[in-house]
């Protein structure tokens, strides 16, 4: 059974970023060619990639301390557990970059929580580096600084490509901390 932000990724964070999907088709239309109208969507698209991917993380990370933070005894301390675990947490003012994700998750008593995510499916360090050049590209779009990127050019495809790793790393993820979380507690969290 998946975490209800997994969930939550699933549905209605997916759904928005079908919309933009939609509104894509719309002004672009469906076939090859030249879409000069279509820059600023890919942009905006992968910066709603990236913040929706954002937005799991947190989720996924608030559901983790909040059964951890349950299962406390006695009850009367469970607020400060859930409180130590997400204090100062990264992923409310960073990017959801490899290294935030890492140090946040790591707070599970996962010290090497990518570790952990490559030896559940061995194509993940190849899609923690797609994260990293997503959150490169969030930044320079952000920030309008397309140096380090190497020009302001995005396509489409690309940004799809994004989509689909931060999908498959939201599977991955939930995954990796409901089992953590199962040998913590004793029973499965989701």
């Amino acid at each position: 059974m998946p975490s209800k932000s997994l969930v939550g990724w699933q549905t209605v964070r997916t759904s928005s970023l079908d919309e933009i999907e939609g509104a894509h088709r719309a002004i672009g239309g469906q076939g090859r060619g030249r879409r000069f109208a279509t820059l600023q969507l890919n942009h905006a698209y992968a910066v709603l990639v990236a913040s929706r991917f954002q937005g799991f993380c947190r989720d996924l990370h608030s559901e983790a301390a909040d059964f951890l933070g349950n299962a406390v005894q006695p009850a009367a301390l469970r607020p400060l557990a859930v409180q130590l675990f997400t204090t100062s947490r990264q992923l409310d003012y960073q990017n959801a970059q490899p290294g935030s994700i890492g140090a946040d998750f790591g707070r599970f008593f996962m010290p090497k929580f990518w570790d952990e995510v490559d030896s559940l499916d061995p194509r993940s360090p190849g899609r923690r580096q797609e994260l990293a050049d997503l959150n490169r590209w969030r930044n320079a779009i952000a920030h309008q600084d397309f140096a380090e990127v190497g020009g302001a050019s995005l396509r489409l495809a690309q940004v799809r490509s994004w989509r689909r790793t931060c999908g498959s790393l939201a599977r991955t993820f939930d995954r990796v901390l409901g089992a953590r979380l199962r040998v913590l507690v004793g029973h499965p969290p989701w």
